[in-house]
Formats: structure tokens, sequence, C-alpha cells
């Protein structure tokens, strides 16, 4: 019940109301403090002379609204609206309303009269008073205060809430310090303790009928008795009788007889204080709900607290250890910058210092010359200096051409020609900033496979799918799964928005299982159900076990990457699902086999070897020393050091052959040319570990390499211009290398399986290009045509 206090206190005194009285607007005032607030209005603008001259008695409403609303703060302000009423200082309650001091007289003027006399005319003059909480300014009638209705409902509240705070109910029939009550009889209307009970109430005869409560239930039951009836306000020797519907007020019986609410509609008042009461119960029940639904709700803001608390603490060492780890991956690329400053600086002063030894020796020996020669010159036997002279103008003449070839060229420049490019990471600094991590969405649905549009043709397939009809969450792309054919595990084959996609490549007379499954930002969906594709059987008998499909999914991009490049896409920017074919919905080659319009075109060639995929090198797995150029086919490297680059091609199965032309070789380097697993290591020579198989040449000699292990030197180097092929057989299981489409040592490495990439090691001294597409060479060919 304490939170009812504030609706049982005056908004004028801040106190508990006392002989509260009703306003036509429903509030309530206390009647010392609706004196308190009164305004006096000239004659000119009672009721009556309003009404004469057509005025409404709410004009002065919108007039004491703009006074009201026009004050520094909200509450009952000062009035100047009233020609004869002075602005006067006001008062504040404790509350915040502002509260008038009642109206002082205004000052006499005097009246001169013809006899002399000085009179003071008092006209007569009505009050005005303002509700302070609606601000609804009332004219008060010839009866004043008195016409406003008693609040009696007010008091009973007040005076129950007075009483429940007060101390324990007591025994009314104890004589000496009563007890406290222990029960209360409904009928005798007495709370009794225990003793008292037992003696002056005893459970049987008349008494037995009685109805005995706990003293806190008596209360209330006392509080529900009736109470005295109130009278009218405008008779009050009348009680009220009748309820007055449109006037919205009790009336008593005279007031109907006098003609007041004669053709108003009146309705008994006993009906009218149930109906009201059923009504104000059935409001409240909804209110009820409103407040339990309210303290259900400031639960939860208040675990919200505690929670935002622990999240912001959470995400604030998240935010910390991410911006560490930012600087310690600047700090770590600092110190690798600064060490190859260190090296271009080293590699200057060696070459400086080296051109320096040079010319002091040659610079030394000069000299010598020179003062032999003077010597010589001194000499004065004819014969003898002729016998030396010419040749020692010879060795002169030979010593001044040495100096005039560049030699006094200096072979290093001073200026460093590293220049660090740190405006992207300057505006990527500068751009960091958070992104929304949780989206408040849904996982689409599994789409539908489309059954009646899917079908294959030869080595290809074509699946068709869609979201299904009342899946109303957004889709952002799809992800099409294949098998090997020989039931291994499923591999991405497709990512992108199209609802249709043609494989081309499998096997012939293989069964494949697809699926699919849709994506957005909320997450992947499940999958759809599984559909089983048979390629057919193959017009060509004579096809090599090595033209067996290749299924190569390591170029699909992630649902991740998809995203992050659809964004790209939409704005007009070419990204890497631009290239889709317009006309099939992401027709994608996923293996080395040629399609069978190639065959078609070329019958004569069917027992020829396939050719291997057009393929580039990798720049997403390579490291980030390499330089790409050429459509990502030719590499070099701007690190003294040895790093590794990819080929964006996995092979499992058949031969292949591609080839790496040396575009550029300075200083003797040692590249590394071979296959490697995806997990490589990157900043070590090609070979250094268990993942990588390669042979590694110089301009002499070359070597076989895997863990670390060096095997099988043989003679013959690479110069510029020079060709390195590697060939990869499946079907054989080997691995072999040639220099200028001859066979380089023996067979580099057998027992190759699983899947392996293209892979090449290289310095900032060598650049080489790729070239795929190539049939097998001649000299294995003939090999394997000797050994059959």
């Amino acid at each position: 019940m304490e939170e009812m206090e504030e609706e049982l206190k005056c908004p004028v005194c801040g106190s508990f109301y006392r002989e509260p009285i009703i306003l036509p607007c429903s509030h309530s005032l206390c009647l010392s403090c609706a004196r308190n607030i009164l305004v006096q209005t000239p004659d000119s603008e009672s009721p009556q002379s309003r009404r004469a001259s057509g005025v409404s008695d709410y004009d002065y409403l919108d007039l004491d609204k703009m006074s009201l609303y026009s004050e520094a703060d909200s509450g009952y302000g000062s009035y100047g609206g009233f020609a004869s009423a002075p602005t006067t200082p006001c008062q504040k309650s404790p509350n915040g309303v502002r509260v008038f001091p009642p109206a002082m007289p205004p000052p006499m003027q005097p009246h001169h009269q013809s006899s002399g006399a000085l009179l003071l005319p008092i006209g007569p003059r009505n009050s005005c008073l303002t509700c302070p909480q609606c601000h609804r300014s009332l004219i008060l009638d010839e009866r004043g205060l008195r016409g406003f209705a008693k609040n009696r409902v007010l008091e009973g509240v007040i005076e129950r809430y007075q009483q429940s705070k007060a101390a324990a109910l007591r025994c009314q029939l104890c004589e000496k310090s009563p007890k406290e009550a222990t029960v209360m009889c409904e009928q005798c209307d007495v709370f009794y303790c225990e003793p008292c009970r037992l003696r002056c109430h005893p459970p049987r005869g008349p008494l037995a009928k009685h109805r005995l409560l706990p003293p806190a239930q008596g209360r209330v039951s006392r509080r529900l008795s009736p109470r005295k009836i109130s009278t009218c306000t405008d008779h009050e020797l009348e009680n009220h009788s009748m309820y007055c519907v449109q006037c919205k007020m009790p009336v008593c019986y005279q007031c109907l007889e006098e003609g007041k609410h004669s053709s108003h509609e009146v309705k008994a008042l006993g009906a009218m204080w149930k109906l009201h009461k059923s009504q104000l119960s059935q409001a409240l029940n909804g209110l009820s709900d409103r407040a339990k639904e309210a303290k259900e709700f400031l639960v939860q803001l208040r675990n919200m607290v505690q929670q935002i608390q622990e999240n912001s603490v959470e995400f604030e060492a998240c935010l910390v250890a991410q911006c560490d780890a930012l600087i310690d991956a600047l700090n770590r690329r600092k110190v690798q910058l600064l060490s190859r400053v260190n090296k271009e600086h080293e590699h200057k002063l060696k070459v400086v210092r080296d051109q320096i030894s040079h010319c002091t020796v040659k610079l030394r020996q000069t000299t010598g010359l020179m003062e032999y020669c003077l010597e010589v010159i001194k000499e004065n036997d004819p014969s003898g200096f002729l016998q030396i002279s010419d040749a020692l103008i010879r060795r002169v003449h030979l010593t001044e051409d040495q100096w005039g070839k560049g030699t006094l060229t200096p072979r290093m420049t001073t200026d460093f020609d590293l220049n660090l490019d740190s405006a992207p990471l300057l505006q990527s600094i500068h751009q960091l900033d958070f992104v929304q991590m949780k989206v408040p969405s849904l996982v689409p649905a599994p789409p539908l496979l489309q059954l009646e549009e899917c079908c294959n043709h030869n080595n290809s397939a074509t699946l068709s799918w869609k979201q299904p009809p009342m899946s109303m969450v957004q889709t952002e792309g799809y992800i099409l799964e294949l098998d090997d054919g020989n039931g291994g595990q499923f591999r991405e084959v497709f990512v992108g928005k199209e609802t249709m996609c043609t494989v081309d490549g499998l096997h012939f007379n293989s069964t494949y299982n697809a699926r699919v499954k849709a994506f957005n930002k909320a997450g992947v969906s499940l999958y759809s159900k599984t559909l089983v594709l048979q390629t057919s059987e193959g017009p060509f008998r004579r096809m090599s076990a090595t033209l067996a499909a290749r299924l190569q999914v390591n170029s699909i991009p992630s649902p991740l990457e998809f995203l992050q490049h659809a964004e790209q896409e939409s704005c007009g920017s070419p990204g890497p699902f631009s290239r889709m074919s317009a006309t099939l919905a992401g027709r994608l080659q996923i293996d080395a086999m040629p399609s069978p319009l190639e065959f078609l075109q070329s019958p004569d060639q069917e027992s020829c070897a396939s050719p291997v995929p057009w393929f580039a090198f990798d720049p997403g797995s390579a490291h980030p020393d390499i330089i790409f150029s050429n459509d990502n086919l030719t590499v070099t490297c701007n690190s003294y050091d040895d790093r590794v680059v990819l080929g964006k091609s996995g092979f499992s199965k058949g031969v292949h052959y591609w080839e790496l032309t040396i575009d550029r070789y300075d200083n003797h380097p040692d590249p590394a040319f071979g296959v490697a697993r995806v997990e490589v290591m990157k900043d070590v020579m090609l070979g250094k570990d268990d993942k990588a198989w390669a042979m590694y040449v110089d301009n002499n000699r070359s070597w076989f390499m895997h863990s670390n292990s060096h095997t099988n030197r043989s003679e013959g180097g690479i110069t510029k211009g020079a060709t390195v092929g590697v060939l990869l057989d499946f079907t054989r299981r080997t691995l072999t290398f040639s220099i200028n489409e001859e066979q380089q040592g023996p067979v580099a490495f057998e027992n190759m399986e699983g899947l392996f990439f293209p892979a090449v090691s290289l310095n900032r001294n060598v650049q080489v290009t790729i070239h795929t597409g190539l049939p097998v060479p001649a000299f294995y060919t003939s090999r394997a045509s000797l050994q059959a």
C-alpha cells in the first residue's frame, strides 16, 4: 500500500488531503488549499456577464495554458491575463506545484464627488480557480467553494490507510494494557484477544453463528461497512438518491423537482454504484496485468544491467586483446621490414666496398706503373730505353683502357629502392570500426531439389533447387556439394546465388551423391535430400586411365568469401563470381577431364593424352612477399629469403604436366620446383618440411629434396630462358622433373598419394612464369611405351 501514498496527497500542499473537494475536472484539492489558490476576477468577467456577451467558460482555458507553458518549469504559473488582477509572487508546494497567496484587495483610489467627499467604489468581484494538475480554469458561482462536492470516498481511503500504518490491532475488551487481537467478530464488530474471546464470546448459543475473522481481514470488513450517507451540495438536508447520467454526478430528489436535472437521464444510485464498481474492477484487471508485466520487465531490466556490465568488461578485454594483437603484428612486420632494410644496407655496403677494394688495387698498380715509367724516362741509354719502350707504351694504353670501361662508375646507388606503402594500412586503421556481430535473423530452411529439372548428359550433371514455398527467411546464397564418385567425402563444388548449376568433367560410368544447403548471415541451413546421379558409360573405349576425372574443388570460394565479394559485385566492381556463365547458373569445371564435345571435334585424337586444366598461382595461399603479375601466371619475390607459392588447382588422380620458364636469374640462386600439401611451410625453401616434394637447382646442378633430405645430385642447371618441367603421374604414383624437355635425373619420388598442389619457392633474384594445359612430354611417353 505504500505505492498508493502519492495518490492520497494534495498536489498543492503535498500532505494528506484534509476535507478534500472534487473539482469538475475530477481532480481533488484540500479545501484550505483551494482557498489559497483562488484568483479574484472583476464583475465584467463573471459567468453571467461572459454568457451575456457570448463568451464561453472555456475561453480562459487557452489563456491559462499559454501563461502556464511559458513558465520556465511545469506547474501552476502566474497569471497576467486578467487586467484587474495584478501579477503576484508565488510560492512552491512540496511536490513542485506553484501556489499563489490569497489575492490582495486592489489599492483604493479616490473618487471626487461634487460634494467633495471621498468615496471608495467597491465593485462586485468573482473568483477563478485553476486545477494545479490539468490547468483547467474554473469560475466559481455565488456559492464559492461550497459549490464543490466533498470527496468522502477519498477521506475514507485516507483514514483506512492511516489506520493500517498505525500499531497492531489491540483487543477492545481488555481493561488494562490491551493485548494484541487475534480475531474479530464480523457481527459484533469487536476485536478480541484469545482470553477475552473465550470469556466474552464463547462459541456456543446464539454466538456460535457469528463469523470470526483474522484481525487483518476484519479490518478490511470494517472498511467495507456502510458509512454515513453523503448529502447533496445544493440541498444540504437532502441525501443523494439518484445519479444523473449526463452530468455524471449524484443528485437528490429536490434537484429533480426544481428542474435543474429534470430533462436529464437519471438512474438509481445503487444500480449505478454497482455498475461503476464492476467497470472499475474490470479496468483494474487489465491494469493489474500491465503492472505484473511491468514488474517482470523491471526484473529483466535489472538483469540486463548486470549482464551489460559483465559483457562490457568482457568486450573491453577482447578489444584490448585485438588491438594488442594488431600492434604485435605491426611490430613483427616492422622487424621484418627492418631486416630487409638491413640486408639491403649490407648488400649496398658490400658492393661499394668490393668496388673500393678493386679500385684501390688497380690504382696501386697504375701508380706503380706510372712511377716505373717516369724512372725509365730518366734513363740516358737510348738502346736500353728502346728495348722496353714499346712494351711500356702498350701497358700504359692497356691500363688506360681498363679505367675507361665503366670502372669509375659506382656499381651501387646510395638511394634505397624501397618505398614503404603505408597509405592502405593507415586508411584501414582509420576505418577500423565495430561491426554488428549478432544478426537478429533466422537460418534459412533447407532447399528443395527440383527433380524434374535435374539431369545428366555424358559426364556432366545439371542440378536445380529452390527455397521452400512457405519460407520467409532471406537467403544469401547456396552451397552445392558432391562426393568423389566412390562414396567418399563430400566437397563443395559451387557457392553462389543461382539456383541451378551444371557440373562438368565427372567420371564416366560412376555414381555421385549431391546435396545443397542455403546460407545467410545468421548461419547455414540443413542439407537438402541427397540426390543420386549416374553418369553414362562414355563413347571412348580407348580412353586412357590417365584421363579419369580429377575433382578439383580448391578454388571454390567459401560462404564467407562469397558474402565478402557479393557486395563488391553489386556495386559494379568485378569479383570472382562475375566470371560465371550467364547462360548457365554457375557452370564450373571441377576436374581435369576434357568435355565430350572436345573429343567429338577431334575424333582422330581419342587415344592422345588429355591436357590438364588451366590454372595459375594462388595469391590467397602464397607468402606475403610473393609478387604476382601476368594474371597470376608470373611470380617473383621481394625478399632475399626463399618464399613458397602454390598453384590454384589440386590433383589427386590422373597424369599432370606443367612447365615453368625462367624469366630472370641473377646471382645464381637456388629456386625449387615441385608439389606440396596445402599446409606446407611458406617461409622456407620448398622441400625443407615433410609437406613438399621438390627439385632445387642452380646454374650447374640439381638435387631432390623432401623433409630436408638432399638426394640424387645431377649435373645440369638453369639460366635465364630455361624451362623446368614437373610431371605428376598418379597412375604410377611418381613425380619426375625435366630441364629443357630432358629428364633431370631418375624418377624423383615414388608412392605419391593424396592431394597435391603445384609449388615453387624462390627469392628476389628469380622470376618464373607457369605454363599449364600441356601434353605429357615425349621423353615420358616414349619411356612408358617401352615399359609397356
